[in-house]
């Protein structure tokens, strides 16, 4: 989900003669192994054993459409983001319905970083409250608002230079999260003795929509392949990237699920004990990484406004902006405070629209020969037939658990 992040750190640190192949494999896993690793578990028990093999056929799937992409960019030599494919592919139109959906991501996994901050510190610290003017504030909220209050400032920030090297560690931090989470089943006593169920049709919308969620870095893919060297060893990239990262996600979630079972919550770090190093390594790892992502995100929804605005020079207005886009997420992350159904409604209708749907759209239109009848347009009508199936299923099943959960907690 770190796609934007990426993206920012390419064009400032690509080299005059273009990044390696060892580099760009490690932006290309960085992008993809974000938060959602947290959730793999979670997925996985919510659609059973079975759906294990629907992670590897959306990783499939997706990596298939990551070289779409890349025909894409072939197509054209200016072509250098995401939204350039859309625009070559429709027009302006194009170009704003693929900016639209980077935006509304970027702006929505913000927001989960705010939500998975306030879960993860009320674990480490129960009951917590303060009183400030005559008002109390406690557990999850209070730990919300602090953290929107810390990452605040480094909002402010207009340098994107400055924040790339912020941003830096992804790929070390869920190395280290799967391995501290083994080490608790492990080492640490808890064990690996859940046998689970082998299918639940019924949670299997909420799998596929989280699976979508974890490969949903397509975003930073042109941009990654323009920064190379040699970009024609980018086919090669995708798949060493969409290898690794499948590797982490299903050790993680087979692990996650044969520990706790049905028990699972959205984030596999509230299952811990606390009594555990390896737990307490699990959760800090968590807590710091999105930290230092949360100003990724928003920068570009600033920078976007601000350049339509009348005062986009202005130090002051810029500030505001940020801050209100601060407080903006601060609001939505208190309002539908769960980790889990929201990710599934990103992966529905964001992540898949990104990863699946737009990609093959754009690459029938600019290349004519994929409509004629043969296996390439019989996959690439497969990925659009399922892509639409999870996205309408699982946009509705997450929206149906929101609105559930927030009338069940009192929020509604």
């Amino acid at each position: 989900m770190e796609s934007q992040s990426q993206q920012v750190q390419s064009h400032v640190h690509q080299p005059s003669k273009g990044t390696s192949f060892l580099r760009t494999c490690f932006n290309g896993i960085n992008a993809l192994s974000g938060v959602g690793i947290l959730s793999i578990p979670y997925a996985l028990a919510q659609g059973g054993w079975l759906s294990l093999g629907l992670l590897f056929i959306v990783a499939v799937l997706c990596w298939y459409t990551g070289l779409l992409l890349q025909r894409c960019m072939d197509a054209h030599p200016r072509v250098n983001s995401y939204p350039d494919i859309g625009s070559l592919a429709f027009g302006s139109k194009g170009r704003k319905l693929v900016s639209l959906f980077m935006c509304l991501e970027l702006y929505l996994v913000a927001v989960e970083f705010l939500i998975l901050e306030g879960d993860n510190l009320d674990k480490l610290f129960p009951n917590a409250e303060l009183k400030l003017a005559g008002l109390k504030i406690g557990g999850k909220r209070l730990f919300v608002v602090l953290t929107a209050l810390v990452v605040l400032p480094s909002t402010w920030l207009r340098s994107l230079g400055v924040l790339a090297y912020v941003s830096f560690g992804g790929v070390v931090a869920s190395v280290v999260l799967v391995v501290s989470v083994f080490w608790v089943g492990k080492v640490e006593g808890v064990g690996f003795h859940d046998k689970g169920e082998f299918v639940k049709w019924a949670g299997t919308p909420t799998s596929l929509s989280l699976f979508a969620f974890c490969y949903c870095g397509h975003a930073v893919f042109p941009t990654l392949s323009n920064s190379m060297k040699n970009t024609s060893q980018f086919s090669k990239v995708l798949l060493v990237c969409f290898g690794v990262s499948t590797l982490c996600y299903g050790s993680m979630a087979v692990q996650g699920y044969l520990m706790f079972g049905q028990n699972l919550h959205s984030q596999i770090t509230l299952n811990l004990p606390l009594s555990k190093l390896g737990s307490k390594v699990a959760i800090y790892t968590t807590l710091i990484n999105p930290l230092t992502k949360y100003a990724i995100m928003i920068t570009p929804l600033a920078t976007t406004i601000e350049e339509k605005s009348l005062f986009r020079e202005s130090r002051l207005i810029s500030c505001l902006i940020r801050t209100i886009l601060v407080i903006s997420t601060v609001f939505v992350a208190l309002t539908v405070p769960f980790f889990g159904y929201m990710m599934a409604f990103i992966g529905a209708f964001l992540s898949v629209m990104m990863s699946m749907i737009l990609p093959c759209l754009c690459y029938l239109k600019i290349n004519k020969g994929s409509r004629s009848f043969g296996l390439e347009l019989v996959l690439i009508g497969a990925i659009l037939v399922i892509g639409s199936l999870v996205a309408v299923f699982g946009t509705y099943t997450s929206l149906s658990h929101i609105v559930y959960s927030l009338k069940h907690h009192g929020y509604a």
